[in-house]
């Protein structure tokens, strides 16, 4: 059950001036509420502006995303990296916002396709202020636009690391295009949308599943139709190591992302209620037990504790939390984070082992464990979370549900993996065809910032800058 934080009397009397549109827009059934009248307005307000701020703290996620891909590769492609992930935010807006969107959010069949026609070119009701539905879902569409474009931004933007270093930029562009315009929208609309899987009784909370997973397989299919970077493994196909070129970046990016969630996860609420401060202690507990999930199986497999694996946990932790986390208590998150964290670093090993390149380990971070998120949440759901609890709630198997909920969970699963590795696969098929998916060899070997975009992502030339300009200014 959503219980609203009322505000005081002070509060939503400073409020009343700037509520007024808002009023004369929601209905009087509305208003009367209760008797109430500046308390509702207050509740309104409170919940689309805690939802403005949480996609503001999505959209910040592009900014660790880019540090964490540019910190575990290599210095000249810092730049590409960069503009990649500009363009995930720039071009994957747009296109939501032009096709995505209402394919996303049609309420209709299996692809999303309202009344026989694709319901697309632009989102209807941005200058609408009315909340149609007080206690359901209390937002006006410019917000609700914001938060949903924020993720699907996010799903295009975990695909870049694992193409890192030796993609073609306009290919990119083009893979970023049919993402959000087309792939993550129609594996939206199967569940927030009000389609198939959410008649089934999938749960995905926050998008283990829908963002997640969407991204993580289409990451895997583009590192597949890639190939590995030059040099990465050897004539016996034994994995080398190419070292990132700053791991402080990469930990700082880890960092961001984790504030970030703190948008993510409480958002998903979507509204503002003291069920939030509940979701974000659950965020920080998968987090932290990741990590530490991580850092201890690094050390076991590998002798040393990894701080790339570590901060790979971390993520771990916050991707398999998203499916589960509104109906967990915090041992079922902090089981579920721990596990997430070993699983991480056991399949990024898997995956190289596979002579599969994905430098940042983006397949095995947002595609496993977003799995892994779903399937937990069909063992340990529980009746007994203050978020999703009660009589209603779905019920895992360690709670005494059954496998029902766990079965749900895995079609879910299973559904979303096969979508998206058949249609991203033809996606990077027909990009590959066209010749626009990897550079020459002699680019790559340069570096993709000199190649793709004409200026390095770091200038070291201190001593030959120095005297171009001594010799300029004699």
């Amino acid at each position: 059950m959503k219980r609203k934080l009322l505000g005081g009397a002070a509060v939503a009397t400073a409020l009343l001036t700037i509520t007024e549109p808002l009023a004369a827009q929601t209905s009087t059934a509305d208003l009367e509420r209760g008797g109430e009248n500046l308390d509702l307005l207050n509740m309104i307000v409170l919940d689309n502006i805690f939802i403005f701020v949480c996609a503001v703290l999505v959209l910040f996620m592009q900014a660790g995303f880019a540090m964490v891909e540019a910190g575990f590769t290599e210095a000249k492609n810092a730049a590409n990296i960069m503009m990649k992930n500009l363009m995930d935010v720039a071009a994957g807006m747009l296109l939501f916002g032009l096709i995505g969107w209402n394919i996303a959010y049609s309420g209709a069949d299996f692809f999303g396709f309202a009344d026989g026609a694709l319901g697309i070119f632009g989102v209807n009701g941005l200058t609408d202020l009315n909340v149609a539905d007080v206690d359901g879902y209390p937002l006006a569409v410019p917000v609700d636009f914001l938060f949903q474009a924020a993720f699907a931004a996010t799903a295009a933007t975990i695909v870049s690391g694992a193409v890192a270093g030796r993609t073609q930029f306009k290919g990119y562009l083009l893979y970023t295009m049919a993402l959000t315009a087309l792939i993550y929208p129609i594996v939206v609309n199967w569940q927030w949308g009000g389609g198939w899987l959410s008649q089934l009784g999938f749960v995905d909370f926050a998008g283990a599943g829908l963002v997640h997973m969407t991204g993580g397989f289409a990451a895997l299919m583009g590192a597949l139709f890639l190939g590995p970077r030059i040099g990465k493994f050897a004539a016996d196909g034994k994995p080398r190591t190419i070292n990132g070129h700053s791991i402080p970046l990469a930990m700082l990016g880890v960092f961001i992302l984790f504030v970030g969630w703190f948008g993510f996860n409480p958002g998903s609420q979507l509204q503002a209620d003291l069920a939030v401060p509940y979701i974000a202690v659950m965020t920080a507990f998968a987090a932290a037990s990741g990590a530490t999930g991580a850092m201890v199986t690094s050390w076991v497999v590998g002798g040393k504790p990894d701080v790339g694996m570590a901060g790979n946990g971390m993520l771990a932790g916050l991707v398999a939390i998203c499916s589960g986390i509104g109906n967990f208590t915090s041992i079922g998150t902090l089981v579920t984070g721990a596990i997430a964290g070993i699983i991480v670093v056991l399949s990024i090993n898997m995956v190289e082992k596979a002579k599969i390149d994905d430098p940042v380990g983006a397949f095995s971070v947002h595609g496993v464990c977003g799995f892994w998120g779903l399937l937990a949440t069909g063992l340990f759901a529980t009746a007994n979370s203050p978020v999703g609890g009660g009589a209603d709630a779905p019920l895992g198997l360690f709670s005494g549900g059954g496998v029902e909920l766990l079965v749900d969970q895995a079609i879910g699963g299973v559904a979303i993996a096969v979508f998206v590795t058949v249609a991203s696969g033809l996606l990077f098929g027909a990009i590959k065809g066209a010749g626009l998916l990897r550079v020459s060899e002699e680019e790559e070997l340069a570096g993709l910032d000199l190649s793709e975009h004409g200026a390095p992502g770091y200038d070291l030339g201190f001593v030959d800058s120095a005297a171009t300009r001594t010799e300029v200014l004699s």
